[in-house]
């Protein structure tokens, strides 16, 4: 899954995204309002994590322009203001969950997956590609019912693909999602991973549902090839 960070202590913002990271989630962060306000209307994000008290934009004010929008991403407001009107204000502007300053990050992770959890309510959070089943809430893998052990960035590299299978995704765009980077000198070392996810996912299989489309990237598909 991945979350979007808007925090402008950076200090903080490291310290959330790199635990986040190590939960395996992916983690796009902003360190000021209007950019995270433009990454939150750009692209789906499965959770928001908000300050409220940001340059060039306000928290609150991006929490109104999103819902008038009519954007339903789960947001979890992350702030050192703690008085009852603000809360309440913040509420009524859409927020979903409210976590004062200095926090610990173990509430915080606790927060963050409730909100997740309550999100996918009414959307499945297992993605299925043929016989492959991944549960997005508890990151467990299966294929034909065996449950399959992966690693934090196997597994990312897997869920993205699964996620918008059946369409290419290039190098680059893998390692800015799996990677949060965007210099062209990691790309190959998503080949070194496919390698380590086709050991796993497809050995043993008649079908195989990782797919290399030369000189563009992967794809992940249930559709045997001809």
């Amino acid at each position: 899954m991945r979350l979007l960070l808007v925090e402008d202590e950076k200090k903080v913002a490291e310290f959330v995204a790199r635990g986040l990271r190590a939960e395996r989630f992916a983690v796009d962060v902003c360190n000021d309002g209007l950019s995270g306000y433009e990454m939150a209307s750009t692209y789906n994000y499965d959770l928001m994590i908000l300050d409220l008290m940001l340059p060039t934009l306000s928290g609150t004010e991006i929490l109104k322009r999103l819902r008038k929008q009519s954007s339903q991403v789960p947001v979890l407001v992350l702030t050192a203001r703690d008085g009852m009107a603000e809360k309440i204000e913040n509420f009524e502007a859409g927020a979903d969950d409210y976590l004062t300053k200095p926090f610990a990050f173990a509430e915080l992770l606790v927060r963050v997956k409730a909100l997740l959890r309550r999100g996918t309510a009414n959307r499945s959070s297992v993605l299925h590609v043929g016989d492959l089943e991944i549960d997005r809430l508890t990151q467990q893998v299966r294929r034909g019912g065996k449950k399959i052990d992966l690693t934090s960035k196997e597994y990312g590299l897997l869920e993205y693909l699964a996620a918008n299978a059946g369409r290419v995704l290039s190098r680059t765009m893998i390692v800015e999602h799996v990677w949060d980077e965007s210099f062209e000198g990691l790309t190959n070392i998503v080949d070194v991973y496919v390698r380590h996810l086709r050991s796993k996912v497809d050995s043993g299989y008649p079908c195989k549902l990782i797919r290399t489309v030369r000189g563009v990237g992967y794809s992940v598909s249930d559709e045997r090839e001809t």
